[in-house]
Order: structure tokens, then sequence, then C-alpha cells
């Protein structure tokens, strides 16, 4: 340990790595009731930490090391963490991606002066070739993680984090992949504040540095969740783990929900959008928090990285919800007959409708997925179903099954049978409490509703398609009926779409 604060201590990271902000989370702080920081390694110039490691490793290459040139096999930050500590010294970089890495990575890799060879579907085909690469061509193979110079420069953040708060610090909370960072920062910090207790965050469909704990040793995992891939590590370093086992006070781990709950928070703290291993130290925090029941601790996250995938922001944004306990998702099931969706929503009072999806298929029963907005977490969501229960409604609780959040919201529906007279409409109104249930009591009784789909995504207006059993003679007058309610409607009926997968 003595070494690695050494070499912490003289890691040449600065000629390309920035000293990065230690900022206060307010709106964290004050939920919390605690003092959240945010170590800011988003804010690096390829945007994570990985920059300190790699150039630090480079920096040590000797003259003739330097002019056969370096590689490297990475999908993500560590890739363009090569490549512009490359740049900067002058040396030629190879960088082996996976054939399927997004284009807005590759992109970034060339943009910082690296030569992309695109090679094999995943990572572990891609180091292979790079290893290959290597044997044929003599370069350098600069390691992600497993690798004494690797973690000396990721090791500096912990000495920034101590610079620029002397004071009291309860807990570093560190996102863990193969294990570089969190050995660096623990080696470091625990030399010079052993009060400060050391937090490993995963996700828990990849927990490496756990199992290791828990094994004595590395441990190979069968597979490992990609959603969080800046951290998804099949088997934590050797060197990482024997730096870290008895340096880690706990391992948190967090679920996908949780994880964008916390990009969520970071957003609303920074304005900045973490990618999703970003955010775990912020998951890692709230977690830690509400197990322990602790107030008045200082914290620190690590933020760091924020190379996020722009396709991803809907599936953060639609599970942020969920990972703050902000909404409840319900299967219930509710009388055939016209005027039971106003019943249902009054049943529920003034709370907020997020989602409701609905298609006809059974006489006397109807089955609806329900996104019901909440204010106050788990304790809400139970007074919901003993409301609705009381209501003498059928629930079930859908909020915690992955497969109905994944799969089950997007296929609820699907064609009608039997449905006789049935017009499809689209309907615009206003996106503020009460308007659903306006539009839903202006249909009153007569007609009956055969499809509905609802998404509140948090826009101006709310869109409904709606499906109603209106007999050809009535439908002038359902019309004027909609008419009054002022709400921009029009006739889908014709709709090929329909058609084809509806009707």
């Amino acid at each position: 340990m003595k070494s690695y604060l050494q070499r912490i201590l003289t890691a040449s990271v600065y000629d390309v790595a920035e000293q990065t902000p230690l900022t206060r989370a307010t709106n964290l702080s004050r939920r919390l009731d605690n003092e959240i920081l945010l170590k800011r390694e988003d804010l690096q110039p390829v945007f994570s930490f990985k920059i300190r490691g790699a150039y630090n490793k480079i920096a040590t290459l000797s003259q003739a090391q330097r002019e056969r040139g370096v590689i490297c096999s990475s999908a993500g930050n560590h890739a363009q963490g090569v490549a512009l500590s490359a740049q900067k010294l002058g040396i030629k970089a190879t960088i082996v991606m996976p054939r399927t890495t997004p284009s807005i990575k590759v992109d970034a890799v060339r943009n910082f002066g690296g030569r992309v060879v695109l090679h094999g579907d995943n990572y572990d085909a891609a180091k292979a070739h790079a290893e290959k690469l290597v044997e044929e061509r003599g370069l350098t193979y600069i390691p992600p993680y497993d690798d004494a110079d690797v973690i000396a420069g990721q090791g500096t953040v912990g000495m920034e984090i101590l610079s620029q708060h002397p004071r009291p610090i309860d807990a570093v909370f560190v996102p863990v992949g193969g294990g570089g960072l969190i050995a660096g920062i623990a080696a470091y910090i625990k030399q010079l504040r052993p009060d400060i207790k050391i937090i490993a965050v995963e996700p828990e469909d990849a927990p490496t540095l756990e199992r290791a704990m828990a094994a004595g040793k590395p441990v190979m995992l069968d597979e490992v969740g990609i959603f969080a891939d800046g951290v998804a590590v099949r088997q934590i370093g050797e060197e990482p783990f024997r730096v870290v086992r008895d340096l880690v006070d706990e391992c948190l781990l967090v679920t996908t929900d949780e994880i964008c709950a916390g990009i969520k928070d970071i957003f609303e703290d920074t304005r900045t959008v973490m990618e999703p291993a970003g955010a775990l130290a912020v998951a890692g925090i709230k977690k830690y928090v509400a197990e322990h029941g602790i107030t008045g601790q200082t914290l620190v996250g690590i933020n760091c990285g924020a190379n996020m995938n722009f396709s991803r922001l809907a599936h953060v944004a639609e599970r942020a919800e969920l990972g703050e306990q902000r909404e409840a998702v319900l299967a219930v099931t509710i009388p055939e007959r016209p005027g039971s969706f106003r019943e249902f929503c009054e049943t529920l009072g003034n709370r907020s409708i997020t989602e409701f999806n609905y298609r006809y298929a059974h006489a006397d029963t109807a089955h609806v997925f329900a996104g019901i907005g909440l204010n106050e977490g788990l304790a809400e969501r139970d007074e919901v179903v003993a409301a609705l229960e009381k209501g003498g409604y059928a629930v079930m609780d859908l909020t915690d099954d992955e497969m109905s959040k994944v799969h089950v919201r997007h296929m609820v529906g699907g064609r009608g049978h039997n449905v006789d007279d049935e017009v499809l409409y689209h309907v615009r109104f206003p996106e503020r409490p009460g308007a659903l249930l306006n539009f839903l009591k202006r249909l009153g009784r007569r007609w009956n509703i055969s499809l509905f789909h609802y998404r509140n995504h948090g826009a101006d207006y709310g869109r409904v398609l709606v499906g109603i059993q209106v007999p050809p003679d009535q439908r002038e007058q359902f019309e004027k009926s909609l008419d009054k309610l002022g709400y921009p409607y029009r006739n889908e009926s014709d709709n090929p779409a329909y058609a084809l997968f509806l009707s």
C-alpha cells in the first residue's frame, strides 16, 4: 500500500486530465438529509475518469515502446482515454472494438486520433484480436484496470477528494467493474484517512467484487447485464482485488430502476446526463441512507462517466419513476360495461394516472394495465391497492415485475374479438390533473370503451388512442359529444395500421 501511495502522488495525469470539481448535490442533500458531494469525473475531456489511468500507464513507456505504438481493446471509455493519451504524447494508438460498438463511440475514438479496428461481436473477441496484434506487431497493450500504473492514475481521484474536502467525510461510494478505480481510491484514502468508509457499488446483475469477496478470490461470472455497460465486466482484476479485499467496508448492489433514478437525481442537480455506470454511486448512496437510516453525514459519490447513448434516454426516463418509487404499475380487473373506466378513475381520487392500457377481450370483465403516480413511495402504493380492493376490484401489483415493465406494458391490447361497431379516435388533451377523468366522464355510460391506450411521458399534451363501440346511427351524436370537450381529435378508423394489428 505504501508503494501505491508513492505511485499516486507522483502519477502523470495532469498533462491531459483535469482536476475535476467536488460539488454539492443541493437537491439530493436536502431530500436525504445528508451532505452529498459529487466528484465530477464526467467533466474530463473524454467524459470519464479512464483518461487518468490510461495516460499514467502510457507515460511510463520507454522510447522504444512509444515508437512501436500502443493498443487496447475496449468498447467505451477506456478506448477514448487511450486514444487521447496517445495523441497527446505523439504515439500511434490502435483500438480494437467489437463490431457491435455504437457509432458514437467509434467516431469519438477516431476524433482523438485512434486507429479503430472493428473485430468480433463482443469484448472477449475484440480482446483476443488485440492480443494477437500485440504478438504480430510488437505493440504495447494498455490494460483497462488490471495494472499498477493504471490503478495509480485512477487513485488521483481519491487524492483530489481529500485535498478538496479536508473536513470530515463519512463514506466514499465508488462504482466497480474491473476494480481499477476503487483500488486506486481505496489505496490512497485508507492510508491517510482510515476512518472514511469505502463503499463499493455494483449493478445487481454484475456483482464482480461482491462475489470475489464472498469467495476470497476473483470469480468469473457466467454472464453480466449490459445496461450499465461501463462496468459490465465478468471478473474483477487480480491486482485490484488484491488491493481492495481488506480496504472495502461494504458492497452494495443496485437495480436497473435504482440506477435510472440516480441518473435523474444527478440531472436535477447538475443538468448533466450520466451514463448508467456514472450514476451507480448516487444509487448506492440512496440505498445506503435508506438501509442504515443515517442523517447529517457527509457522503461522496464518484460520477465516473457520462458517455450516454442518446437512444437510451427514453428507457431511462421511463424506469426512473419506478426507481424513485414514484409510480406503481398495477393490473386491475374491472367490470366490462359503459362507465366502468370512469368509476375506476374516481376510486383513485386525485392521483395522477401515468399509463392506461386496455383491449376488449371478454363480455363480463376487463383487464387494465395502469400506471399510478405516487408522491409518498411504497406506503402510498399500498394505500392505492387497498383503496381499489375496497372498491371491489381485483388488483395485481406488477411494479417489481421485470417482464411487465419491459415487455407487457407495450403488448397490452392486440386484436379485438367480437367487437361490434368499433370506431377508433386519437384524442389530445392538456396534460393536467383531472383531464383524463374529464374525458371519461364526457363519454358517459352510453358508449362502451373497447380499446384504450394512454401513457404520460411528461409532455405538454396527453395523447389517447381510444376505441368506442358506437352504432353507425349514433356516430354523429358521438362526435358532437367530443366537440363539447374542446379537445382536438381525429377519427383513425380508416388507418391501415388499425386494420392490420387491432381490428
